[in-house]
């Protein structure tokens, strides 16, 4: 019997954090590849941290969500970001993220989350790299600046919409603008039927998983840190909801997130001057 490989598509390595310990349990539990993925100054380092631990099981993504449009300018975002697309560099990035629009909070400031945003799709798109979205209770503001941003590329603006948990209406827009879906824990909590319902409908080609540790232990999990090696039981409530077996979430789910991912490591020579340029 062929043991199932995951990718966990988004995960965070707070400094704080024991990396090579989460890193050999996630290999342990059969997670053989993570995106170490940042969204503001203390994840973005700590993924660079990961990636360096184990670059051939991480992927690197940097990035600066809604958190950070109060302190950082669209500018100084971009500023941050291009020495990780320079040819040559040895942390390179493979996406650019987390990055997105959150209206849960009462403070929420949309044109500068907005002007954040759209500033590293453009950055992105002009790499040619994929990007990994948050949105939160933002459904409208998202496809806007989805929508704003000239694709340059020849494949164009793609992505992941990570730690999905909007409606079926929502997720094929999303899937009309060329994005993946990604499921989190939240997926196997005892509320969740809804989401789980929207999960069963994504078609198997833009299907992906994640953790989204430390945060959204799943089911049986919760309670405790969350970290890559617990992404298995999610795929193992997506299976379930899709009438298949493990197995064969975690082939597909691999293979999407590894044709969107690792795919993109052969364009750097091609767009390493954009860094240059914008």
């Amino acid at each position: 019997m062929v043991t199932p490989v995951f990718f966990d598509s988004h995960c965070h390595f707070p400094l704080s954090g024991d990396t090579p310990g989460i890193l050999a349990r996630a290999r342990e539990a059969g997670v053989a590849h993570v995106l170490a993925i940042g969204c503001d100054p203390e994840t973005n380092t700590g993924a660079v941290a990961a990636f360096r631990a184990a670059p051939q099981q991480c992927f690197l993504a940097r990035g600066y969500d809604y958190s950070t449009s109060g302190s950082l300018t669209p500018d100084n975002a971009i500023q941050l970001l291009k020495p990780f697309v320079k040819e040559g560099r040895e942390t390179r990035l493979s996406c650019v993220g987390e990055i997105g629009l959150d209206t849960h909070w009462e403070n929420a400031d949309m044109p500068a989350q907005q002007a954040l945003f759209e500033a590293q799709l453009r950055f992105a798109d002009s790499c040619g790299l994929p990007v990994s979205v948050h949105t939160r209770e933002a459904d409208a503001e998202t496809l806007r600046s989805l929508d704003a941003v000239p694709q340059k590329t020849r494949k164009g603006l793609r992505g992941v919409i990570h730690c999905y948990t909007g409606g079926m209406e929502f997720a094929r827009e999303l899937l009309a603008r060329n994005f993946a879906i990604s499921f989190s824990g939240i997926v196997t909590f005892r509320n969740a039927d809804p989401l789980r319902a929207v999960a069963a409908e994504i078609p198997e080609d833009r299907l992906l998983i994640e953790t989204d540790s430390p945060y959204l232990a799943p089911v049986p999990m919760r309670g405790k840190r969350n970290e890559p090696a617990f992404v298995p039981h999610v795929a193992a409530c997506l299976a379930a909801v899709r009438n298949t077996d493990c197995a064969r979430i975690a082939e597909v789910t691999t293979r999407n997130a590894l044709a969107l991912f690792q795919k993109d490591l052969v364009v750097f020579s091609k767009f390493a001057s954009c860094a240059e340029g914008l």
